[in-house]
């Protein structure tokens, strides 16, 4: 594998993340993945306080054999946010993945533990800006992402990025071959995030039902729906999200509009959508909202969490091998 900056600065063998995915990460994925020579991040709000929070942070720090990570969702939505920033202070992970708001208070108290900050962007403009509040690195969340994708495709993203900020760039969305893989590290990405190919695992602690939905629909079957968080996210495209609808209805709409309601809006929004997936996560329910990206194209059975990542790179070397044959 080539060196970069994701596995020279965390002494990993592949330049690959675990993605943190709402629900469906936990300890023993992230374990696992230390052990396959990747990493893996989990989102604070998996656990359900910041007791129990501090409980898995303990057991990561124990358990791992490589670097692991925590995703903290920096917004007014998280109500838990205060306390999890001083959990991470004090446990210093590996590194942090800040989403959906400003890491400055993240930065400025968990940088100096030694914890990298990672920052999810979708532009030119919002990484330029953690850049300048001192950010390590920054993912750029592309158009084929699970969960809040971005706009715009990695083919684009990433070199924009590249020209126009200094800090490492690691793509995210779309990447569920070796192929995918070696095309991103192309592109000038030091890295991917890599979520949705590892929700059919044996590893993961959501139904079978949503592990065979991630085996049994592809890429047609996602569409984007702003009625689970307030923000634009993709989910599988189930009978139950076709019958409610991927837009907010009226009221939804107008009180998101407004300035006065708009905060509690999207913060009622967002814990009612929260609750749906956790939901459908975990027991059986009509009401299934299922988060995935279009990268369950390349699920094709529910399997351990290391033949993933051994496929992926012997893809990526068939893929290296290729290329090098055609320069000839």
């Amino acid at each position: 594998m080539v060196k970069t900056w994701l596995t020279e600065t965390f002494n990993i063998k592949y330049p690959i993340i675990m993605a943190p995915m709402f629900l469906v990460s936990n300890n023993e994925m992230i374990i696992q993945a230390s052990k396959c020579g990747i990493m893996g991040c989990i989102p604070a709000l998996n656990w359900r306080t910041p007791e129990l929070f501090e409980e898995g942070i303990k057991e990561l720090k124990e358990k791992c054999e490589g670097p692991f990570g925590i995703n903290l969702i920096v917004n007014k939505s998280n109500v838990h946010l205060k306390k999890q920033i001083d959990i991470c202070e004090k446990y210093a992970p590996d590194f942090i993945i800040t989403s959906l708001g400003s890491p400055k208070e993240v930065i400025k108290r968990c940088a100096p533990k030694g914890t990298k900050i990672i920052c999810d962007v979708v532009d030119l403009e919002y990484a330029k800006k953690v850049e300048s509040l001192g950010a390590d690195a920054v993912i750029a969340v592309n158009s084929g992402a699970g969960g809040h994708a971005g706009p715009t495709p990695s083919s684009i993203l990433v070199p924009l990025l590249k020209e126009g900020c200094n800090l490492p760039v690691i793509s995210a969305g779309g990447i569920g071959t070796g192929s995918a893989l070696f095309s991103t590290l192309a592109l000038g990405a030091e890295g991917a995030s890599i979520g949705s190919p590892f929700i059919a695992t044996s590893e993961s602690g959501v139904t079978d039902d949503y592990k065979q939905a991630a085996v049994d629909f592809g890429a047609k079957d996602i569409v984007l729906t702003s009625r689970v968080s307030g923000t634009p996210c993709t989910v599988i495209n189930t009978p139950y999200v076709q019958k409610i609808g991927t837009d907010q209805n009226f009221v939804e709409s107008y009180l998101n509009k407004n300035k006065k309601l708009k905060k509690y809006a999207k913060m009622l929004t967002y814990y009612k959508g929260m609750k749906s997936i956790e939901k459908a996560a975990f027991s059986a329910t009509y009401k299934t909202v299922w988060c995935a990206g279009p990268s369950i194209e390349f699920s094709h059975k529910v399997e351990p969490i290391k033949e993933i990542v051994d496929r992926l790179i012997s893809q990526y070397e068939t893929s290296v091998k290729e290329f090098q044959d055609k320069m000839i």
